[in-house]
């Protein structure tokens, strides 16, 4: 993604090639600069699911099953970025009780545009306290949809789980 400085024309040769969805259907942004104002694309929790899985199977088809946790993260961020969806690592995310915020050291694999939170494995089978995990992170996160990812899996398409919490994910 390039920015004219001076003409403040946002080229975005290249970026979002491989998501199925048009630029038009992204909701637009306007943020004020010093010399021109640029429209920034801030994509809908659908738009960023689909970027993530996108994103996920080039991963796994590059690298296939048995590798690190923090390999697929560290490629799915880079797959992401070269996308142009933002994504940050291992937030961390703290837990309030009776009013207190507590830091903990829980943190969460990849939050995606603010809105997905992504939960990342690589274990023979997803067990059911992998879901009660990413349930939690996203109550506790305040987020309404999570992605439980297992990369150990020949198909990467049988190691996805989406998840929804409560009804603001529309």
């Amino acid at each position: 993604m390039d920015l004219c400085v001076l003409c403040g024309e946002l080229s975005l040769d290249g970026v979002m090639d491989d998501l199925d969805f048009q630029l038009a259907d992204a909701v637009p942004l306007k943020l004020e600069g010093l010399m021109a104002t640029v429209p920034i694309l801030q994509l809908t929790a659908q738009q960023a699911s689909h970027a993530i899985i996108t994103a996920g199977m080039k991963v796994h088809t590059e690298l296939g099953p048995g590798l690190l946790e923090s390999t697929y993260t560290t490629c799915l961020q880079y797959e992401l970025a070269r996308a142009g969806v933002q994504s940050a690592a291992q937030v961390g995310l703290p837990v309030v009780y009776c009013g207190v915020k507590l830091e903990l050291g829980y943190r969460i694999d990849l939050l995606v545009e603010d809105l997905v939170v992504v939960e990342i494995k690589s274990v023979e089978a997803v067990a059911p306290v992998h879901q009660a995990q990413i349930l939690s992170y996203l109550k506790l996160s305040g987020k309404s949809i999570g992605l439980l990812i297992n990369f150990n899996v020949v198909h990467l398409k049988d190691g996805i789980r989406r998840f929804v919490c409560g009804s603001s994910w529309k």
